[in-house]
C-alpha cells in the first residue's frame, strides 16, 4: 500500500503549484479523515488546504493531483484577492487555464455501497435508498400509497 507523509505531501503540493501555477506553495497542507463528500478543501482563515486520504488511496494520480490543483486554485486566488469561490468567473477562469476539475469523481468505496430498493404499491414509483426505510411508518411521497421492498 503507498504511503505519503506529511513532508512528502507538501513537497507534492508545491511541485505541482510550480508546475502548473509558476508560483510556490508556502503554507499547510495536511490529510484530513473526516471528509466525506469531498476530495479536499482550501480554509481561507488559515491558508490551509486539507485533502482527503481515501482519494490518494483509492484513485489514480492523476485524480488526486486534479484535486490538489483545484484546492490550489482557491489558494492562489485568495492570496492575491481574487474571487476564489466556485461562483466567482476569476476561479473558473483559473480552472480551465490550469485544467483542473470542477468536480471530483465519486470513490468506488463509495459507489458499490449496499442498496435497498423499495417500489408503491399504488402509483409504482420506485425508490433507491442506502440506508433502509420502515415501511409500516413511512409512505410513498408521489401518491402516500404504501411502500413494499423490491430485493
Amino acid at each position: 500500500m503507498k504511503h505519503l507523509s506529511e513532508k512528502e505531501l507538501h513537497e507534492l503540493v508545491n511541485h505541482i503549484s510550480i508546475e502548473f501555477f509558476k508560483k510556490p506553495f508556502v503554507d499547510d497542507v495536511t490529510f484530513n479523515n473526516r471528509l466525506r463528500t469531498t476530495g479536499g478543501r482550501y480554509l481561507p482563515s488559515k491558508r490551509l488546504i486539507e485533502l482527503n486520504p481515501k482519494y490518494f488511496y483509492e484513485m489514480d494520480e492523476n485524480e488526486f493531483n486534479g484535486i490538489i490543483k483545484h484546492e490550489l486554485c482557491h489558494y492562489h486566488l485568495h492570496i492575491e484577492g481574487k474571487g476564489y469561490k466556485h461562483s466567482d468567473p476569476d476561479f473558473k477562469r483559473l480552472l480551465a487555464i490550469t485544467g483542473s476539475p470542477r468536480h471530483c469523481k465519486p470513490l468506488p468505496s463509495t459507489i458499490n455501497r449496499k442498496k435497498h430498493q423499495y417500489r408503491c404499491e399504488t402509483c409504482h414509483h420506485i425508490y433507491n435508498r442506502v440506508r433502509s426505510v420502515d415501511v409500516k411508518r413511512y409512505r410513498c411521497g408521489i401518491c402516500g400509497g404504501s411502500l413494499k421492498q423490491v430485493n
